[in-house]
């Protein structure tokens, strides 16, 4: 036999299979059913050991948690609302329905994700043609109309929004405020408990929050966390991903030729190779089918792309606005606004801007601009505010000379004039006057500065005029200043 299976192996293998299908009884009707069933059995298995793959998989995901904080979730909520308020009226936010309703749709669609928090998103358009978003703490949210026409398709506009959202979930604002002032920001929180302006406690301690301020410049850290949680939102409202990083790559792939990304790189940084970070992450993820786009994106591209700029950069004289004297001048009948410590009378033609704070600006909007850095410029009007110098006791006239210096050195080219004591209300003031340029064309502009002590700070009111239009609006401006009642 031996030899036989080294003569003829192929002989041997086939009498062997052979003689086993004699021997064996033919399978019964039962016993193929038992086959059937074993055959079900084992791909019930398998799906289910493919599942439970999936599940480990996503169970390995770990969502960022947000940090330590000396703020609460409410305060994170007010102090959004305050500097809102100042966002709507120091910049150019467009009111379009249709484009603020489809931003609404798709911030709602992504603040559905569990990785979104429980947050009262608000969504707002910006015209500016520089490419940037930023997100205020507890809910608003704001994109630049420069950010929508440089997305290729609806998935990068909703990665810009879920990053935007994942720094409100995450508290980023308001953890990075509580790293930086340990040791005041306890009473000063205490104290707007007690019913004051939050913003205006921060003001105090150094914290720039307010509108001038609000991109704020996130560590590469929290730009990380930002970005594996806007992949988490975008997968779970149904976005490719990936379209989050491959924005943020084709803006800095443009860095340095192209002025309107300086900002952005400046307030994105970028933490490292995003796309890589990114298809990682969603190697993590259940496979699932994603969307681009969800038809509206390319009509709201372009109506974007259409939309008339909110005011004029401010630059050369060319670019500035002509004076429309008799359509912006004050009319004399008056009517009162009140806000937190104080009311003051104003001429019924102009409107009132950031009216649920205590600093606001009353102008006509034909005289609201856009300035350079995307400052706002009032080129006819009164800008009232607190200022809130250090030291708990204020001191007219020490105040008085750090808030001008402050305004001198915020507006180049501008020159004090004067300085003599006033009344205000029954209380002592001073008023000083400053001449600059005025955002109108070919015209200089006269800026009267008054200020009280208050217990609460130093209140200040700023009387802006262009030169030609002083004497006419002279009036006025006392009128409103004999208007002026303070309630505490």
């Amino acid at each position: 036999m031996q030899q036989a299976r080294e003569s003829h192996p192929a002989d041997f293998w086939e009498l062997t299979r052979r003689q086993k299908q004699i021997n064996s009884p033919r399978p019964t009707r039962s016993r193929i059913v038992r086959w059937k069933r074993g055959d079900v059995v084992r791909k019930f298995l398998l799906r289910s050991f493919v599942f439970s793959l999936s599940v480990l998989a996503f169970a390995d995901i770990h969502p960022p948690k947000p940090g330590w904080n000396l703020f609460s979730p409410e305060q994170d909520i007010q102090l959004g609302k305050e500097t809102q308020a100042q966002v709507e009226q120091q910049m150019p936010v467009i009111h379009n329905s249709e484009v603020v309703n489809y931003l609404k749709d798709l911030g709602q669609r992504l603040a559905r994700s569990k990785y979104a928090g429980n947050w009262p998103y608000t969504f707002g358009l910006i015209s500016d043609k520089n490419i940037n978003a930023f997100s205020l703490p507890g809910g608003p949210i704001y994109v630049n109309t420069g950010a929508i026409t440089a997305a290729d398709n609806e998935a990068q506009l909703a990665g810009v929004l879920a990053h935007e959202m994942s720094h409100i979930a995450l508290r980023h604002a308001t953890n990075q405020a509580s790293k930086a002032n340990l040791v005041r920001l306890p009473a000063l929180l205490a104290g707007a408990v007690a019913g004051g302006s939050l913003l205006g406690s921060l003001a105090q301690a150094g914290i720039g929050l307010g509108a001038n301020s609000v991109l704020l410049k996130f560590s590469r850290s929290a730009e990380s966390q930002a970005d594996y949680n806007g992949v988490l939102i975008m997968a779970d409202a149904g976005y490719n991903p990936i379209e989050m990083a491959r924005f943020f790559e084709k803006l800095e792939a443009q860095a340095g030729k192209s002025s309107a990304l300086e900002q952005f790189l400046s307030d994105h940084p970028n933490p490292g190779n995003r796309v890589q970070a990114v298809e990682e992450e969603l190697r993590q993820l259940p496979q699932r089918q994603y969307t681009a786009n969800s038809g509206q994106f390319e009509r709201i591209k372009d109506l974007v792309a259409h939309l008339p700029a909110r005011g004029q950069l401010r630059g050369s004289s060319q670019d500035q606005h002509p004076v429309q004297a008799p359509a912006i001048r004050p009319s004399s009948r008056l009517r009162e606004y009140r806000s937190e410590g104080y009311a003051i009378s104003y001429p019924e033609n102009w409107q009132v801007f950031g009216g649920n704070s205590a600093a606001v600006t009353i102008a006509p909007r034909d005289a609201i601009f856009q300035g350079a850095g995307n400052a706002t410029q009032i080129g006819y009007g009164v800008e009232i505010s607190f200022y809130y110098p250090e030291g708990d006791r204020i001191d007219l006239k020490r105040d008085t000379e750090a808030l001008a210096s402050q305004l001198q050195q915020q507006n180049s080219g501008m020159t004090r004039q004067s300085q003599r004591t006033i009344t205000v209300a029954g209380q002592q003031a001073l008023l000083t006057t400053f001449n600059s340029r005025s955002p109108f064309q070919n015209e200089k502009e006269v800026d009267a500065m008054v200020t009280v002590p208050r217990p609460q700070g130093l209140f200040y009111l700023v009387f802006i005029a262009p030169q030609s239009e002083w004497s006419a609006v002279q009036t006025i401006f006392e009128s409103m200043l004999k208007s002026i009642r303070f309630s505490s």
